[in-house]
């Protein structure tokens, strides 16, 4: 039974009959999780640096052989001289000596680490905000894959409501040329146009498997039909180019890197400290002797010159100049881009609501040249020539349609609209 529930699951998770759903399934996907795996390794590189500013605590055992007896611990005028005038007395001197302890060390003030902290935060949100917008722009992708696929299917049924009205023209047709009113060579006609068509409809069909192969690559589902989709007719939100957010971010990530690495140069403040329990046999009288011996303190490091330090601020400098140009660059076309798309739509409205006009213009005559066929008024060619121009001007339609799904999708991208809320 777990394995019919199982494969029941994977069998309801291949099939989608609304956006959303291709959009849940999006989530879950593979392509999806990648970017959620850098943003995890963001965080992971920010709670590192933080890191840093935490004591550093290591135990330690040790085992050392001197050529000559040397000293466990440092040992006192006071304290040496009896020992020296009493040989009975166990001297801390050894050439083995056996060392068990702990030290630690603690940053009290090194103002890089926290400059690479800022940095790492910046990463962070540079890596949230790339997963956003690659989520908004594999979900243009679906949107617009299925407004194609939308197109390539209105016209495949465009294609056949014309394939049913030559068929229907071939019959009348053959009845003709048998009486010997038409000439058979009409009938060829009717066969190649009707051959034509299916030479078109197996293109198409080419065409939805590549549509529908991408639409598998995002989300795993793979469509049998476009799911539905409400009028184009979305309200986009200009006031930022939120796809360069991640490039902004990581700009800021890289000022904060070229500041530490100035800091480098900056006065530092460490604490310190050692603990250490030695044992050994006096080197005077072969005794067992232990002594302990502990130190705490604070060290202030001032770098005077480090000139590989130096060349390493210059050429921070020249990288942070470089991405800033590159991202004004970016941001110069993205808006070039955006204000051509915003152009396009009044035209592809246009285009539109002229395609359906001339739908309805097509029909009617494409009605009045069968009439004017039938009587013998019009030649083959000329009749096939009505039934071409109503699917053009269909295919017109459809094609306008898509057209403007996927430019509202590419401003979508650009401006870093959420795509879920505007379709509702």
């Amino acid at each position: 039974m777990r394995r019919i529930f199982v494969a029941l699951s994977v069998a309801a998770s291949l099939h989608a009959t609304t956006l959303n759903e291709l959009f849940d399934a999006l989530k879950q996907h593979s392509v999806t999780k990648v970017d959620e795996m850098q943003v995890q390794n963001a965080k992971v590189a920010k709670e590192t640096v933080r890191s840093k500013l935490y004591p550093k605590i290591d135990l330690f055992a040790k085992y050392d052989h001197y050529s000559d007896p040397t000293g466990m611990v440092p040992v006192p005028p006071n304290t040496l001289f009896p020992m020296i005038q009493d040989q009975s007395i166990a001297q801390p001197f050894s050439r083995n000596v056996l060392r068990e302890g702990a030290s630690f060390s603690m940053p009290l003030f090194v103002k890089s680490i926290y400059t690479l902290g800022e940095k790492a935060e910046a990463m962070h949100k540079s890596a949230e905000a790339k997963k956003k917008i690659n989520l908004i722009k594999n979900e243009a992708l679906i949107v617009g894959a299925n407004a194609n696929l939308l197109y390539l299917t209105q016209l495949e049924k465009s294609l056949s409501t014309k394939e049913r009205s030559l068929r229907e023209t071939q019959k009348t047709l053959k009845i003709k040329v048998e009486n010997g009113r038409t000439p058979e060579s009409a009938l060829y006609k009717i066969d190649d146009a009707l051959n034509q068509i299916n030479i078109t409809k197996n293109a198409i069909a080419l065409q939805k498997e590549q549509v529908v192969s991408s639409i598998r690559t995002l989300t795993g589902i793979t469509l049998k039909e476009p799911v539905k989709m409400p009028e184009a007719s979305v309200a986009i939100n200009t006031q930022k180019v939120r796809s360069l957010e991640p490039l902004e971010l990581k700009l800021q990530a890289q000022l904060r890197e070229m500041q530490a690495k100035k800091e480098r140069l900056y006065p530092s403040v460490v604490a310190y400290g050692n603990y250490s329990f030695s044992q050994a046999k006096a080197y005077n009288n072969d005794k067992h002797v232990h002594e302990k011996y502990g130190n705490i303190g604070v060290v202030l490091n001032l770098p005077l010159f480090a000139m590989d330090d130096y060349k390493e601020i210059q050429k921070a400098k020249v990288e942070y100049k470089k991405e800033e140009i590159q991202l004004q660059k970016q941001k110069d076309e993205l808006l070039s881009k955006a204000q051509m798309l915003q152009n396009s739509l009044p035209l592809l409205e246009n285009s539109i609501k002229l395609s359906k006009k001339s739908i309805e213009n097509k029909k009617r005559l494409l009605e009045i040249a069968k009439v004017n066929y039938n009587s013998g008024r019009l030649s083959t060619e000329e009749y096939l020539r009505y039934e071409d121009e109503q699917v053009s001007a269909k295919a017109a339609l459809y094609k306008a349609k898509a057209q403007k799904w996927q430019t509202l999708m590419q401003l979508c991208v650009i401006y870093g609209n959420n795509i879920e809320e505007i379709i509702q």
